[in-house]
């Protein structure tokens, strides 16, 4: 584990390999543990960063409300301390909008993005009060919102086939601190809508999809991409799509890497 300091948080991030570099992102509830056996696949031909983000794994909350731009501040920081001008970006649900924050604010520092079960499109008014709900029900019962947030993310026939992977990474998301849970519920709800930056083509995207995503609607992931160069990879499962299509995801981001 390696750590540094952004305005006086505790960061932690992970540097392996040589090569093009490659930042991967983690999602909500996650931390940069989850990226494990990719480190170990993509770190034999790149350099590998995986960070922490705010209120996640080992990194320290940074306020109450943990913007997107922020975490996209705390990417530019480790690249900067690592001296690496450009990088290929994976982002993971929340770290898609990270990385796409990232894209915005960094635009000269971005080879390619991968967006992984994630979205350019802001929250809708629906998905701003279930955020609100959520806020509320962590801080009435942490545990429990754990367990039933984690196991939703999984389509439903992969809930049994998957349970192993399920309970390992309730273990994991028990590791967030209830203010970087709160926080980041908060900074997804204001997130701004970034469509245009995959409208722009500036880089090469590849968005891949879950067509049994229970967080993210299929159909409308779809629209955000028309008449767009945006590469597209769908799956048959859900909206973790590193556990529940491990092989063919591994196969597909290499070729995209190289």
């Amino acid at each position: 584990m390696k750590t540094l300091l952004y305005k006086n948080t505790k960061i932690s991030y992970s540097d392996s390999g040589t090569g093009n570099a490659i930042v991967l992102l983690h999602g909500f509830l996650e931390n940069k543990k989850m990226w494990k056996e990719y480190v170990d696949l993509f770190s034999e031909k790149n350099r590998v960063i995986t960070i922490d983000l705010l209120g996640h794994g080992e990194s320290d909350s940074l306020g109450y409300v943990h913007e997107m731009e922020e975490n996209a501040n705390v990417v530019n920081e480790v690249l900067e301390h690592l001296k690496i001008e450009k990088a290929t970006v994976l982002g993971h649900s929340m770290g898609g909008y990270v990385g796409l924050a990232f894209a915005e604010l960094y635009p000269q520092k971005i080879q390619k993005l991968v967006l992984q079960n994630s979205t350019s499109k802001e929250d809708s008014a629906e998905k701003k009060l279930n955020r609100t709900r959520a806020i509320k029900a962590v801080k009435q019962n942490y545990v429990n919102f754990i367990s039933l947030a984690i196991a939703n993310l999984f389509s439903e026939n992969n809930r049994t086939r998957f349970a192993g992977e399920i309970e390992k990474a309730k273990e994991q998301a028990l590791k967030t601190s209830l203010q970087g849970i709160v926080a980041s519920l908060e900074g997804m709800k204001i997130r701004k809508d970034r469509e245009w930056l995959l409208q722009e083509n500036r880089f090469p995207v590849l968005l891949i999809l879950g067509k049994k995503d229970p967080v993210l609607n299929y159909e409308e992931s779809l629209a955000q991409i028309e008449d767009t160069t945006v590469e597209l990879v769908s799956f048959e499962d859900g909206h973790m799509s590193h556990i529940e299509n491990k092989d063919e995801l591994k196969a597909i981001l290499l070729e995209f890497f190289n």
